[in-house]
């Protein structure tokens, strides 16, 4: 995979923002390979930034476990821990499930058909094959679905812990173009929502969490390197 950074930027943000947000979008979609070391000098021939934000952007990327850093080897991208990833994917499951029972009875109209068109959206992702985009598309699925019943914060809770989990999704997406079971699962999930039924709802959610725990040994097999 090449490496994406958007020299567009709003130049009213800030630099060290920047840096960030275009470091941890390359790790997350793996153009930026777990085990591979990056150094401050590439980062800077990469970014044509100054080394203060790559320093910043490095400090808070190894708070949320992307990066190591050693005194002798420097930064590494971190592999992908499954321990750290299941205990992600048994919150996200438990807080998920229960969130998706109140949908049935929280979220209207316009709300479900808002979730109805994120899943229309996935499909045209699938016919271009854009594994990218459909991870964020299903990213804004969910959220939308706890952002619909007032649970913004549960949702940054799971997003505090998901960075491992993700990781593992976006492989899975980008090993397999297959996606039509994960559309599928989506919508069942909007469908029992829109008919009140929160068991049905449930049921759906939680098969479609547990898809990537399905396929995790042939990604393992596929991707070792990548993995803890």
């Amino acid at each position: 995979m090449s490496i994406q950074i958007d020299v567009s930027r709003d130049k009213r943000g800030l630099i060290r923002d920047f840096v960030y947000e275009s470091l941890k979008k390359n790790i997350m979609e793996l153009r930026l390979e777990p085990g591979r070391f990056i150094s401050e000098k590439e980062l800077v021939e990469m970014l044509r930034v100054s080394r203060t934000p790559i320093r910043e952007a490095l400090v808070k990327l190894t708070q949320e476990e992307l990066i190591e850093t050693t005194p002798q080897k420097g930064s590494i991208i971190s592999l992908i821990d499954l321990q750290h990833a299941e205990e992600s994917r048994f919150v996200r499951k438990t807080l998920e499930s229960a969130v998706v029972r109140e949908a049935c009875e929280l979220l209207d109209k316009e709300q479900v058909l808002h979730l109805q068109n994120l899943v229309s959206l996935q499909e045209l992702c699938e016919s271009e094959q854009n594994y990218g985009r459909l991870f964020e598309l299903d990213e804004e699925f969910h959220k939308s679905i706890m952002i619909g019943c007032g649970r913004d914060r549960t949702w940054g809770l799971i997003q505090q812990m998901a960075t491992h989990d993700n990781r593992i999704r976006i492989l899975r997406l980008a090993s397999d173009s297959d996606w039509k079971i994960i559309l599928a699962q989506h919508h069942g999930i909007v469908r029992a929502i829109k008919e009140k039924d929160p068991d049905q709802a449930e049921k759906m959610l939680r098969d479609h969490l547990e898809l990537v725990v399905i396929e995790k040994e042939n990604l393992k097999q596929k991707h070792a390197k990548f993995f803890k």
